[in-house]
């Protein structure tokens, strides 16, 4: 095999395994990365305990995309969950499968799988250039010849793999300069819109809120076309509106009814596994034994303490009422909030608050069979700068990867 020139431009989850498997296919890879270090994102993941995948069979995990997961089955045949849970457990990292078929780090901390890549990338001799901004791909007859830094460098190259990552968290240097490079050299770009984002609400009763998480909690959300029913889970309170995995897994929908102008509101369960007729029943029992009690404390078996007030404000019921003073119509307002408590969305946070990027380059330039242009012979898309993107739960970053891989792996061919 005739070694290649491969430069990677982007030193995420998907630059880094690109330039990993590259590299152990001989080549010479130099891999360029804007910070001074690898994986500032990625040490994000999975509120810093990076959630690397989920074990779900292909079609279900397909399933969890925004209508272009199918795009992705070159990719996942090539390198899927098996194949990265080995990939990092060969290497000495353990892993642990969660509820709903995530898969973490033993360790419970993200920095333990970038510790991985980052030897993977030095045993196999990837030369790493940090602290250096990408301006341009250099391009002879629709054919790549390397890359211009901004700095006036330019590197040579008979490959290059574009792994520059969305505009989210931009903090983290994602800006979206490769996505415009794309366009420049006449790609098509769907346009962004935030991913996984938390949501505002017309009301103020979540800023009264803030930092309250409330579990084994189901949301429904709802217009006047559709609904959206959720599994049983978590939603955390801000100081503007909604977040938490529930919110987020939902929230690329409910951006979508927004942008359409439709009116969306979110009905909260608070007591998913009850019945009304047994809150009626449970709350009853508590009235007839504790006749005294105020109701803020009757509350105080069915909701967490820091809610109760705002609770009984909804209802405009005093919270030191007694449980003989409140009658039937009262009981039964108490028990209609408890499985919906409405809130009106009026929007969500901006884009570059979203855990991921909606849009990017689209998937009609793409080859799905090696992650190539089909427009600019050797230049190669792979991870969030590709228009593809899922709920939480370890999707987005098997598709990182899985991209990655198989972009390193053609590049090579």
């Amino acid at each position: 095999m005739n070694q290649k020139r491969i430069v990677v431009v982007g030193a995420g989850p998907a630059g880094m395994i690109s330039a990993i498997r590259a590299a152990e296919q001989k080549q010479q890879v130099t891999l360029i990365e804007k910070n001074s270090s690898c994986g500032k994102k990625l040490l994000l993941s999975g509120k810093g305990r990076c959630n690397l995948t989920n074990i779900c069979d292909l079609d279900v995990f397909i399933e969890r995309f925004s209508g272009q997961g199918a795009f992705l089955r070159d990719a996942f045949k090539k390198f899927f969950h098996q194949d990265l849970m080995r990939f990092f457990q060969e290497r000495g990292l353990k892993l642990k499968v969660e509820r709903q078929l995530r898969v973490f780090p033993v360790t419970d901390r993200s920095c333990s799988v970038l510790n991985v890549l980052k030897q993977a990338l030095h045993r196999n001799k990837v030369d790493i250039m940090y602290n250096s901004v990408l301006k341009d791909i250099l391009v002879e007859n629709n054919e790549v010849k390397g890359v211009l830094l901004a700095d006036g460098r330019t590197v040579a190259a008979d490959r290059i793999i574009l792994a520059t990552g969305g505009v989210s968290y931009s903090f983290t240097g994602s800006t979206g300069a490769g996505i415009k490079l794309a366009k420049k050299s006449g790609h098509r770009v769907v346009s962004f819109k935030a991913g996984l984002v938390p949501l505002e609400v017309k009301q103020v009763y979540p800023k009264l809120l803030k930092g309250l998480t409330l579990k084994n909690i189901r949301l429904k959300f709802c217009d006047s076309k559709s609904k959206i029913i959720s599994e049983i889970g978590e939603l955390l309170f801000t100081d503007f509106g909604i977040s938490g995995p529930l919110v987020l897994s939902l929230s690329s929908k409910i951006v979508d009814w927004l942008e359409a102008g439709r009116n969306v509101f979110v009905q909260i369960d608070l007591k998913p596994a009850l019945s009304e007729e047994q809150l009626d029943a449970r709350i009853l029992r508590e009235f007839h034994a504790n006749p005294k009690k105020s109701i803020k404390n009757v509350l105080k078996e069915l909701l967490p303490v820091s809610l109760i007030n705002v609770f009984l404000d909804v209802l405009k019921i005093e919270p030191d009422k007694k449980a003989n003073q409140i009658p039937q119509e009262e009981r039964r307002r108490i028990i209609r909030l408890l499985k919906d408590w409405r809130l009106d969305i009026s929007g969500s946070r901006p884009i570059e608050e979203g855990m991921i990027t909606r849009g990017g380059v689209s998937l009609k330039d793409i080859d799905p069979r090696t992650m190539e242009s089909r427009l600019i012979k050797g230049l190669y898309f792979c991870g969030e700068m590709i228009d593809i993107d899922a709920d939480t739960g370890g999707f987005n970053l098997q598709a990182a990867f899985s991209t990655g891989y198989l972009a390193g792996e053609s590049a090579s061919a």
